[in-house]
C-alpha cells in the first residue's frame, strides 16, 4: 500500500504515570494509522533513553533537556509529513508547555493525550518493577513516589485506562486526529 503523504504531520503526545498505558495506546494508534497507509513514528521513553538521550537522568532539569530534545525530533518528523506518537511520562506541566510550543511554533498540530490511571493502579500493574524498586530506595526521582506528576489541565484527550479498554482509548485518539484534519 502506498503511504499517504501529508504536507504536515501531527504530534500526539501521550503523558501519564509510568505503567498507565501510554505505549500500549500509542502502538494501537500506530497500527491503525499504518493500516490506512500513513507514515507513522513512535517515539517512546525507553527507546529515547537508549538512543538519543543515553545517560539522561531523572532530575527535573535532566527530564526537561531530554523532553525538549524529543520535541525537536518530533517536530522535524512532523514537518516532513509523519504522524509522530510520543509516549513519555513527561511529569511537569511547564515542560509539556515548552514541548507544545516547540512543535506548534512551526504550525504543526499538537494533541496532548492524558493517559490517566491512579498511582494505586499503576503500582499494581508495575510492568517493569520500577515502583517496587523505588519503594525499596533503589531508584531515585521516581514519578509518583518521590517526584511529582502534574496532570494536564486541558489536554485534547483524556483516556482513563482504569475504566476504558485499549480499543476505546485508541478510538478516542483517532477521533482527535480526525478533528485535526486526518482521514482516519
Amino acid at each position: 500500500m502506498d503511504s499517504r503523504c501529508l504536507d504536515r504531520g501531527v504530534v500526539v503526545w501521550l503523558t501519564g504515570l509510568p505503567g498507565s498505558g501510554k505505549t500500549t495506546l500509542a502502538r494501537g494508534v500506530a497500527e491503525k494509522l499504518k493500516a490506512k497507509g500513513y507514515r507513522v513514528e513512535l517515539l517512546d521513553g525507553d527507546w529515547a533513553r537508549r538512543t538519543v538521550s543515553e545517560g539522561a537522568g531523572f532530575t527535573r532539569e535532566e527530564r526537561r533537556r531530554h523532553l525538549r530534545r524529543i520535541a525537536w525530533i518530533a517536530r522535524l518528523l512532523a514537518r516532513n509529513g509523519v504522524i509522530v506518537l510520543c509516549s513519555f511520562v513527561s511529569p511537569y506541566r511547564d515542560v509539556r508547555r515548552e514541548v507544545r510550543e516547540i512543535v506548534e511554533e512551526e504550525g504543526i498540530p499538537f494533541i496532548e493525550v492524558y493517559v490517566k490511571a491512579s498511582l494505586e493502579t499503576v503500582m499494581k500493574r508495575d510492568p517493569k518493577g520500577l515502583y517496587a524498586k523505588a519503594l525499596r530506595g533503589e531508584i531515585k526521582h521516581m514519578t509518583g513516589v518521590d517526584d511529582p506528576y502534574e496532570p494536564p489541565e486541558s489536554p485534547e484527550v483524556v483516556v482513563d485506562t482504569e475504566k476504558l479498554s485499549v480499543e476505546k482509548g485508541v478510538h478516542m485518539i483517532l477521533s482527535a486526529l480526525k478533528r485535526a484534519g486526518l482521514e482516519v
